[in-house]
């Protein structure tokens, strides 16, 4: 959800501010950004919410070593994207659903929020092109070339 804030700076100039409110504190929107800023951890997500599968058959899927497969399970698991339940000797990943649609929404607010300054920006620059437009009139009685 997203709020606004009024902001007066030193000269006395009020400024809204679009704030977008989370469930998420910062530290956990910051760890999954961070988690699906990687090409390797995304397709991880994609293919856990698809269908839960265990650590192996990921690590078989990509160029790299299981440790480092691992590494980007645990990652992903910090940031709530998937998690990790044992099943005997593996460790199954599931995709969770819910982090990814408050990703969505986040990303939403943001886009909202950019949108709202932009058509505010360009009411702006309308003002200012209708006042420059009635600057350039000449002064009664003057006579215009």
């Amino acid at each position: 959800m997203m709020s606004s804030v009024d902001v007066t700076d030193e000269h006395g100039v009020t400024y809204n501010h679009m704030v977008v409110d989370s469930a998420l504190t910062d530290v956990q929107v910051d760890r999954m950004f961070h988690a699906l800023a990687d090409a390797t951890r995304r397709d991880i997500v994609r293919n856990a919410l698809h269908e839960e599968q265990s650590v192996s058959a990921l690590a078989r899927r990509y160029p790299m070593s299981f440790a480092a497969v691992q590494k980007h399970v645990a990652v992903l698991e910090s940031a709530g994207l998937v998690t990790k339940r044992r099943q005997g000797r593996e460790q199954l990943v599931q995709g969770q659903v819910q982090t990814i649609h408050e990703a969505h929404r986040l990303l939403d607010e943001f886009e909202a929020m950019w949108r709202d300054r932009i058509d505010r920006f360009g009411d702006v620059l309308a003002e200012t092109d209708a006042e420059s437009d009635t600057d350039t009139d000449p002064p009664k009685g003057a006579k215009r070339r």
